[in-house]
């Protein structure tokens, strides 16, 4: 019997070890995955040039040996003949990151050569549908047949009542009835009350506003299909009050390679337009004074620094808080860490922009109410050190006097806050 158990542990354990392992690998994988989205994507394809060259087939172009790793770390101290090569092709040097480490280059490198192209859907995905006014409909139908029911029924009485030899005095008619009447009044008041009162609240208010900007861009292919970073573009939004809007010359930094869009998606407008990226793009040549025929700027003849022809994007505003109202970026997205899809929604699947949340007082006292603050832990160091000087909170947590602090509590529904 002992010996039927040393097998059956044996095997348990070689089983055991073996899911591991392929724990293990595909926790690898994935890191490596969202090392490569999180560094690599905003200026790397792995299978076509972008900002930068191809990934794929990285092993057999770079030197052996550690030059991955020194690259990676620092491209500007790199001198040798296919370093030198690579910012001559390309004309830039590529971002030095000497945070990451040699484990999570591994995990990198072995993501791109694991990598394969996205297999397409064969099924056609139904677009949704608002079925209120089906619902509203049938709302209609169904008061019809219950009026029609209720003179039915009175007829019905009326004529066994005759049969019966019973007399009633004759009914009053629903147009002459006090009671329907006042029924009826106070529902028209109630009805036209909620929709004066929604619409009044409502002024100034843009939810859903999705104007026609100058160039089509589509937030579904940069910050979806591709995983540019928000910040890459808005980086106010991190260090300042205004998320700001990207100049040009941001734009360029990697549509001077991009000069076609061949992306997997067809790109459409709201309307159901078929929209022509290339042609957009071409159009965003000309705001900048980038002629892509010689790769170059336009000449600067007027010597006011600018290239001629170049002028800036007249994009139209879609957010706007009234002029009362103080609202900080970085308060939020580095202190508060709320991700930027809170107030803007899944911008990352917007092909057009529009205003997703309605930006009003209750909504953000409501977000205020629920949101827990992220307080700094000495024994960990994690947390947000801006919170640290709330005390009495920290105290009462440790205490286990109550599990979590609001926004709230620390202030965040006092009139100053918003308004000065």
């Amino acid at each position: 019997m002992s010996r039927y158990r040393k097998i059956f542990n044996s095997i348990f354990t070689s089983f055991f070890l073996v899911v591991l392992l392929s724990i293990n690998v595909q926790s690898f994988a994935q890191d490596g995955e969202a090392l490569f989205k999180a560094n690599c994507a905003s200026c790397h394809k792995i299978d076509k040039d972008f900002t930068g060259p191809a990934l794929k087939g990285w092993k057999d172009r770079v030197p052996q040996g550690e030059w991955i790793y020194k690259w990676i770390a620092n491209p500007a101290d790199q001198a040798d003949p296919y370093a030198t090569a690579l910012k001559t092709k390309w004309k830039v040097i590529m971002t030095s990151f000497p945070s990451l480490k040699k484990g999570d280059v591994d995990a990198i490198l072995k993501y791109v050569d694991d990598w394969a192209p996205p297999v397409a859907p064969t099924g056609v995905t139904a677009p949704a549908t608002d079925d209120s006014l089906l619902f509203g409909i049938l709302t209609l139908v169904l008061a019809l047949i219950a009026f029609i029911l209720l003179q039915v029924n009175s007829n019905l009485r009326k004529l066994s009542d005759e049969k019966e030899g019973v007399r009633r005095t004759e009914p009053v008619p629903f147009y002459r009835n006090k009671a329907y009447i006042m029924t009826g009044i106070l529902l028209l008041f109630a009805v036209g009350g909620f929709y004066t009162i929604n619409g009044a609240i409502g002024l100034g208010r843009q939810q859903n506003y999705q104007p026609e900007q100058p160039i089509f861009y589509s937030h579904k292919v940069h910050a979806g299909t591709n995983q540019i970073s928000c910040l890459y573009c808005h980086g106010g939004a991190q260090d300042s009050k205004q998320a700001g809007i990207p100049s040009v010359n941001t734009c360029m930094n990697c549509h001077k390679s991009i000069n076609k869009y061949e992306g997997p998606d067809l790109l459409v407008r709201e309307d159901g337009s078929a929209v022509d990226g290339t042609a957009e793009i071409q159009k965003l040549y000309e705001y900048a004074g980038w002629n892509p025929t010689t790769l170059s700027y336009n000449p600067d003849t007027n010597n006011d620094g600018i290239p001629d022809g170049a002028k800036p994007i007249e994009w139209i505003k879609i957010h706007n808080l009234p002029d009362h109202v103080y609202f900080n970026h970085s308060q939020h997205i580095k202190v508060g860490k709320q991700d930027c899809q809170t107030c803007h929604g899944n911008i990352q699947e917007m092909p057009e922009v529009f205003q997703f949340s309605t930006l009003s007082m209750g909504w953000c006292v409501n977000c205020h109410r629920e949101t827990k603050v992220d307080f700094y832990d000495n024994e960990n160091k994690t947390g947000n050190k801006f919170y640290s000087i709330y005390e009495k909170f920290h105290k009462d947590l440790k205490d286990k006097k109550m599990d979590s602090v609001t926004v709230e509590a620390i202030g965040g529904t006092e009139c100053q806050k918003c308004h000065y």
